[in-house]
């Protein structure tokens, strides 16, 4: 595998992605080009000095991110261990360009010293495996949300990100870019206009049900195998792979990790609970039902999906707010504050506080540039490109987001278990519950363990 100096040679390329900008302004105790970075902005730049990128895991949502790459850089290497995905993405005229090299071993695109960026759109229980490879290989990353398995995996992905400050480790929790509803609500909530904020309703849906699903031959174009990867060797059935992974606690945490990994971390944004330290204390998962018996946290069938259907788990932080994460109910955030309250989703923004515009004057650019550390706001990925381009945390940073999927884990261990249980912020761990302690982590399978250094 390629090692950080390969990556890291001198070329104009690397030139451009790492020299500073002149004419700035300051902006929120901070230096803000007086440009956007705009698709036209990468795509007068010559060949040689535009990133290139390497997109591992090219189904649906994996070549919809390729396109979006392609603004900014070429798409010089798809993978995926399906071929299927990955001559779809290469012959994809708004991705790959049919110029692009195809792998089914992400290994070979970490390998390539002239790939700057790797875009990581695998089932979840290989986000965290592939993206500290590619720190370690000397590449920028983009990895889909939710970034992580398990507790454990967070630590480790905060862990690389510390070791690696020079590379942009960035999450496609896209709602942090959403002006007009998102950033609206965090602000009202930052600026104190709902007054004390003592509960949240985050309404997450619940996963579907179905099976018993049928043993099958993995298709030929697809490596079985090398799809499982750390996770337990199984037979294939068609329901566990590609997108229907998500209903499966072997490789994914359900709505818990998929919506929760949005709405919460939003949430939590908004309550300033996403610094390191912060978080639950109390994770009650009584009120959560399962499709199939479970036994000790885990399912007792493995042919139907498994993931918590039904449930709302409240969480309650040290000062005393509880967040109730929950299937049931419109999907979104209510916010409930002493002064006011608000809903918000991908649709809308409403309530009384908005309504009769209770932030006006308290929303300004400045306000905006602050919750993107002290970035312009613009788009998702264009925000990804500057910060490879001027260094500085990106508005979906690892950390913020690790302590997103903390809540996230927890909320489905909890409901797993179908019992309270206690976390300990400071320290990260589980308290007074061995066996809920024991799920925060899970030993990969042979040949898939994941770089602890």
């Amino acid at each position: 595998m390629a090692g950080k100096s390969q990556a890291s040679s001198g070329s104009s390329r690397r030139g451009f992605l790492g020299a500073g900008l002149t004419g700035v302004a300051t902006v929120a105790g901070g230096f803000v080009p007086v440009f956007a970075w705009t698709q036209p902005a990468f795509a007068n730049r010559a060949t040689n000095d535009r990133p290139r990128i390497g997109c591992i895991g090219t189904g649906s949502m994996g070549t919809g991110d390729a396109r979006d790459h392609a603004r900014f850089g070429d798409i010089v290497a798809v993978c995926d261990v399906d071929n299927r995905n990955a001559e779809r993405c290469r012959n994809d005229e708004g991705s790959g360009k049919c110029r692009a090299d195809a792998y089914r071993d992400y290994r070979r695109v970490l390998d390539r010293p002239d790939v700057d960026v790797v875009s990581i759109v695998t089932p979840d229980h290989w986000h965290v495996k592939i993206a500290l490879e590619a720190l370690q290989a000397g590449k920028h990353v983009f990895c889909q949300k939710p970034l992580s398995l398990t507790l454990e995996e967070n630590r480790l992905a905060r862990s690389a990100a510390e070791r690696h400050p020079d590379l942009q480790f960035f999450i496609g929790t896209q709602q942090r870019s959403d002006r007009d509803l998102f950033l609206r609500a965090v602000n009202m909530v930052h600026q104190g206009l709902l007054g004390d904020v003592k509960q949240v309703t985050v309404g997450i849906n619940g996963s579907p049900t179905g099976g018993p699903f049928e043993v099958a031959a993995p298709p030929k174009e697809l490596d079985w195998e090398m799809w499982l990867g750390q996770a337990p060797l199984v037979d294939y059935r068609e329901k566990r792979c590609h997108y229907e992974f998500r209903w499966w606690y072997e490789y994914s945490g359900g709505k818990f990790t998929d919506w929760g990994a949005h709405h919460v971390d939003i949430a939590q944004w908004a309550l300033k609970e996403d610094t390191r330290g912060r978080g639950p204390v109390r994770i009650d998962g009584t009120d959560a039902k399962h499709p199939v018996p479970f036994k000790d946290g885990f399912p007792t069938v493995d042919d139907c999906y498994n993931t918590s259907h039904d449930f709302a788990v409240t969480c309650t932080f040290p000062g005393g707010t509880e967040m109730v994460v929950t299937s049931r109910g419109d999907n979104g955030i209510l916010f409930e504050g002493t002064k006011g309250r608000i809903f918000v989703n991908r649709e809308k923004i409403t309530g009384k506080p908005i309504e009769e515009g209770w932030d006006k004057d308290r929303f300004t650019e400045a306000d905006v540039v602050k919750l993107y550390k002290g970035k312009p706001f613009e788009d998702h990925k264009a925000n990804f490109y500057r910060c490879i381009r001027e260094g500085g945390l990106p508005v979906s940073d690892v950390f913020s987001h690790v302590m997103a999927m903390n809540t996230c884990h927890l909320t489905a261990i909890a409901a797993r278990l179908g019992r309270a249980i206690t976390w300990d912020p400071a320290a990260e761990r589980i308290t007074g519950d061995e066996q809920a302690a024991a799920l925060a982590a899970r030993t990969p399978r042979a040949g898939y363990e994941i770089p602890r250094g």
